[in-house]
């Protein structure tokens, strides 16, 4: 009898267990992920994003299409029409066409400046912007920067809807984002998605640090807005990555705080000033920070200088790799760019370097970069860049002359003759004559010129083949090439000769 109350007990709090247990999984399944609302959103910006159309008067021939002087020779229906109606007679005649392209961008500030892509105006005649509320402006361009893809224009308006403009170093990578802009035309199209990556450096684009997402982006949404959940512009939507030509999901977005340093320049001089130190660069891999005593890949290695520029002045090398720039970490070669750019030419600046398996520190001048019209927008072929990487150019045939070594790590090299160095201008260097093996893997070619083995420069295939065979095996060198009128450091690793 005694008993009996506590056994009641333990069967109420079982019942209570399974209860619970029974409970537990319902709630579980019925738990729902709640997507984020963009709707407050575009109806509180969207008022502030326009649509530009732009005219451009094309001048060609109308080799044989009199008929149909609208038809561009790059239509496909040109070259139907080219052969199944009877030619012209008589030579080609000079026509004038009128080509149309659009695009899309955003009002910031209420009295009619409007930020947007320079490509999408560029060459433009005639650039109007439509807003939503169907009004349309002649539009002015009051600046452009092509280095950078930003256009800032002005329409004689007043009391306009305006954007917030928001912090892109605060956006995190999958972070939710939504563009506004006009694919194709059709205006304030909304999409969304989440930033893939931050800081992205793109093929002859040294000077943004791209923001790339997966939001839809297609031709006309160029120059448009990229908004956080809090309503504020953090980037322009610029480019896309295709194999197509329509989107695949990969599109990015230049800053907005890249953007407005460029429109403050704009409205204030007209031009952007940048800065530049006169040094050819490469990234630093694995292998090569190995070659060169450093602990982890970071940097960026100096490969050559422009002569007399500011780094030669201040006292930088190639080999150099150059880790901080006027305090900044430069943890990429792709960063160095960025934040030489952003300095103010004339400045004297430290530059911390690492040089021969120590720390130094040197004073720099920071000199500016030319116009637009006398510097191409990325190194060309040929022709090394300022702060770019170092692209590939012609080989210089090697001669049959005296000084071959024997074949060390699958090359065999010679001496320059007299009248080689004259024409390389180099005071230095042995010339490839064959490249097997483990060198022709890692990239070298027969007639290239080897310059230097990590930080020592090489005179002769005597002395070249000497300092290979004292590095130890597996380990990795870096040889300074020259090739053409370039030069790239190419990492070799050191295995047993057959």
């Amino acid at each position: 009898m005694i008993r009996r109350p506590y056994v009641c007990l333990t069967a109420v709090l079982l019942a209570l267990s399974l209860s619970v247990s029974v409970l537990l999984p319902a709630r579980s399944a019925h738990a729902q992920v709640v997507l984020p609302d963009f709707a407050d959103l575009v109806e509180r910006q969207g008022g502030a994003v326009v649509n530009i159309s732009t005219t451009q008067i094309v001048r060609g021939s109308a080799r044989g299409l009199p008929q149909f002087p609208n038809i561009p020779e790059d239509d496909p229906f040109f070259e139907f029409f080219r052969r199944f109606l009877p030619p012209n007679q008589g030579s080609p005649s000079p026509r004038e066409l009128e080509s149309r392209s659009l695009g899309s961008g955003f009002i910031i500030s209420a009295d009619g400046f409007i930020l947007t892509n320079a490509h999408v105006v560029e060459g433009a005649e005639d650039i109007t912007v439509r807003l939503t509320d169907k009004r349309e402006f002649r539009a002015k361009v009051v600046g452009a920067d092509r280095r950078t893809d930003i256009a800032l224009l002005k329409i004689d308006a007043t009391g306009l809807p305006r954007v917030a403009l928001g912090d892109p170093t605060r956006l995190r990578v999958g972070e939710w984002v939504v563009a506004i802009g006009s694919p194709f035309g059709f205006d304030n199209s909304v999409t969304a998605g989440i930033v893939s990556a931050k800081g992205r450096a793109l093929p002859q684009e040294n000077f943004v640090p791209f923001i790339q997402t997966d939001v839809a982006i297609n031709p006309g949404n160029s120059g448009g807005p990229l908004f956080n959940l809090r309503g504020e512009v953090i980037g322009i939507n610029s480019q896309i990555y295709s194999r197509t030509g329509g989107f695949m999901g990969l599109s990015f977005a230049i800053p907005i705080d890249v953007a407005m340093d460029i429109v403050s320049q704009l409205r204030s001089t007209g031009r952007v000033a940048r800065g530049r130190i006169g040094v050819v660069i490469q990234e630093v891999t694995k292998e090569l920070a190995e070659s060169f005593g450093l602990k982890k890949p970071m940097g960026a290695l100096v490969n050559s200088l422009e002569k007399g520029g500011p780094a030669q002045t201040g006292g930088l090398e190639p080999s150099d790799i150059i880790l901080r720039f006027d305090g900044k970490a430069v943890n990429a070669s792709g960063d160095l760019p960025r934040i030489v750019a952003a300095t103010r030419p004339g400045s004297r600046v430290p530059v911390e370097v690492w040089r021969k398996g120590q720390m130094r520190e040197f004073t720099v001048t920071v000199a500016d970069t030319p116009d637009e019209k006398a510097v191409p927008r990325g190194p060309q072929r040929g022709q090394p860049g300022p702060q770019g990487q170092a692209p590939q150019g012609p080989s210089v045939p090697p001669p049959n002359v005296s000084g071959r070594g024997q074949p060390r790590q699958g090359l065999s090299v010679i001496d320059l003759s007299a009248e080689q160095r004259a024409q390389l201008r180099l005071g230095a260097g042995v010339l490839v004559d064959e490249a097997q093996g483990n060198a022709a893997r890692a990239g070298i070619r027969r007639g290239d010129v080897v310059v230097a083995i990590n930080n020592v420069e090489i005179k002769t295939a005597e002395q070249f083949n000497a300092l290979m065979a004292q590095f130890e095996r597996g380990r990795n060198v870096a040889l300074l090439v020259r090739r053409g009128e370039n030069s790239i450091y190419i990492p070799l690793r050191i295995e047993p000769n057959s």
